[in-house]
């Protein structure tokens, strides 16, 4: 069973609307097609940019790469837009990071005339960090959920170490300490959870993942992005891929497993 469909509204809201192209794209800088080559590679080199716009008659009608300028003026070195190198300012964040999967920039179209720029590089900035963090919550939060509705009364506990309960038992009695009303199973990492689903085959036939070891794998994936996200660390270098995965399976992480019964998240 999937959620409500109000929760399930709402969830889409949130992470196909609530972040897009406009919120971390950059203006692209632009010059005359008649400014000199030379005056505006030293612009460049000075900026450490490697494209600016060209206009002409005040209209950005192209670019010019850093690498591609030499004599004379700017006119001389214009590249057109191509259709497959703009992108709407209104675009969803993961429509954007499947369109840079194979791209480092692209120009933003904005009232349908180029006017910004967004790369890679953008997608460490914190509109797209809040996106993600809020994914791998929700995520672990289903995870949480899946676990509690099919093994209740901790009877998840066989799938996990005695090691791994015991800490998880420790840090229970601090949290409890501290006036945090929680469950045992609120205390488990990441890790744990993708571990009792990967093991318990009931569970794992209602993810898409075929085996325990690409279940935690994921979850590996998961927990570092997170960690990255979490200290302000680097994420395009070392977390591509799972941000891309993430990208690609938005619908199935909104609308979580089929076994999963009605509820808030």
């Amino acid at each position: 069973m999937t959620l409500n469909s109000s929760t399930l509204h709402s969830l889409r809201r949130v992470f196909q609307q609530g972040f897009v192209v406009h919120d971390i794209a950059e203006p692209l800088i632009s010059f005359d097609d008649s400014t000199s080559s030379e005056k505006v590679q030293a612009f460049m080199k000075a900026k450490r940019f490697e494209i600016v716009g060209i206009r002409k008659e005040g209209r950005v009608e192209g670019y010019v790469e850093l690498a591609d300028l030499g004599t004379g003026v700017c006119a001389n070195h214009i590249q057109p837009f191509d259709e497959a190198q703009v992108v709407l300012d209104s675009t969803a964040l993961a429509d954007l990071v499947l369109q840079l999967k194979d791209k480092r920039r692209l120009f933003v179209s904005i009232l349908g005339r180029v006017g910004g720029i967004v790369s890679r590089t953008d997608l460490q900035k914190p509109p797209v960090r809040m996106w993600l963090f809020g994914m791998v919550t929700l995520i672990e939060m289903r995870f949480s959920r899946l676990i509690e509705q099919y093994y209740p009364d901790e009877k998840w506990k066989p799938f996990l170490s005695e090691g791994r309960i015991q800490k998880t038992e420790e840090l229970l009695v601090e949290r409890i300490r501290r006036n945090q009303d929680l469950s045992l199973l609120d205390c488990l990492q990441l890790t744990d959870k993708a571990q009792i689903i990967a093991r318990s085959k009931e569970l794992r036939n209602l993810t898409k993942f075929q085996s325990r070891r690409q279940l935690d794998d994921a979850a590996k994936m998961l927990g570092k992005l997170r960690d990255n996200l979490a200290h302000s660390q680097d994420i395009i270098t070392g977390d591509w891929d799972i941000i891309v995965a993430l990208s690609e399976s938005l619908d199935a992480v909104l609308e979580g497993p089929p076994g999963l019964e009605d509820g808030d998240v």
